[in-house]
């Protein structure tokens, strides 16, 4: 992997994994563990910048989560997988960083205004919740990473760790790459009720959900809401369900259901049923090698610290450049 260009991208460890997330990151991260040298890990510390108050469950879902990206296909043969905390050369990275950066770089954050904004039943008037963005920074250039995979709404972020990296070398000498962002392409997939699918809205399809329950979520999801009767002709392109199908089922459905639900020649019951059965087959491999790895925990447990032993050796290996730079 040494002349791989190195990714480096994570998540949060605030409950189970659904379908927007593996669209949203986990499928392009499967394709992209073939091509780069891939570290990923489980943000638990960025988890309690929100969840502070709250910890106890965060330690629980860091394993979930693990299970979550092993059973799509995250393999530790191709990639490092590992737990943020359990590297602690990002918490000195971090307390470095932080007296370089500029509070009002951290102030005109997008997503930081937002989270204020959505979470307002929390209180983040936190300098942890300020900060995240230079602890997220220090999380890509410790390993010196290239490319950190996005969507638009996330360049921003990469943009600030680009400017910190700069102004470290800037004061210190030429330590950090500036990594560039990876615009990633995400079919747009919305939850039960037709909002962004989130665990938050319980409209969300989990990727270790039973295929009962599957069927039982789908039955419920909102269709054309223009289409009251079974005798109403209806329109697919407004039709989440049919956005499924376009995703899960094969062309020869895809293209049937078009035609009959414009003729009013199949009701939504049916038409869920369908895309339901396409969808719990998709999902298959996926419980499979779920149910694999759940019999064998110990390894499990063997891949996390298996990860982050081969991660702190490369922060370590970072960390000394740091502080030979900065002397002392």
């Amino acid at each position: 992997m040494e002349n791989r260009k190195r990714i480096l991208s994570g998540m949060r460890p605030t409950g189970a994994l659904h379908l927007g997330n593996f669209h949203g990151a986990l499928a392009n991260w499967v394709d992209m563990q073939n091509q780069y040298d891939c570290f990923f890990f489980v943000a638990d510390w960025h988890a309690l910048t929100s969840d502070y108050e709250n910890p106890g469950t965060i330690a629980g879902f860091v394993k979930e989560m693990m299970l979550d990206w092993l059973s799509v296909g995250l393999s530790p043969d191709k990639c490092t997988l590992f737990v943020q905390s359990h590297v602690k050369e990002h918490a000195e990275l971090f307390l470095l960083l932080s007296m370089l950066t500029p509070v009002p770089w951290l102030e005109r954050n997008p997503t930081y205004k937002d989270q204020i904004v959505q979470l307002e039943n929390k209180d983040l008037s936190t300098f942890g919740f300020l900060g995240y963005p230079v602890l997220q920074a220090a999380d890509i250039i410790i390993y010196k990473a290239d490319r950190v995979p996005v969507g638009v709404d996330q360049v921003p972020h990469v943009e600030i760790t680009r400017e910190i990296a700069r102004r470290f070398n800037y004061l210190y000498g030429d330590v950090f790459p500036e990594p560039e962002s990876i615009l990633t392409q995400t079919p747009k997939i919305l939850g039960l009720d037709r909002r962004k699918m989130s665990k938050s809205y319980n409209n969300a399809i989990y990727l270790s959900d039973s295929p009962d329950a599957i069927q039982k979520k789908v039955a419920r999801m909102i269709t054309d809401p223009q289409r009251m009767r079974r005798s109403d002709p209806g329109n697919p392109d407004v039709c989440n369900v049919f956005t499924f199908h376009k995703i899960y089922s094969d062309q020869a459905t895809v293209g049937s259901v078009d035609q009959m639900c414009r003729k009013a020649e199949i009701g939504c019951v049916e038409c869920k049923q369908k895309m339901a059965a396409f969808l719990v087959d998709a999902l298959a491999p996926v419980r499979a090698k779920r149910k694999e790895y759940e019999t064998r925990p110990g390894l499990v447990d063997d891949i996390i610290q298996a990860g982050g032993d081969k991660a702190r050796a490369v922060a370590q290996k970072t960390m000394a450049d740091v502080r030979r730079a900065i002397g002392i």
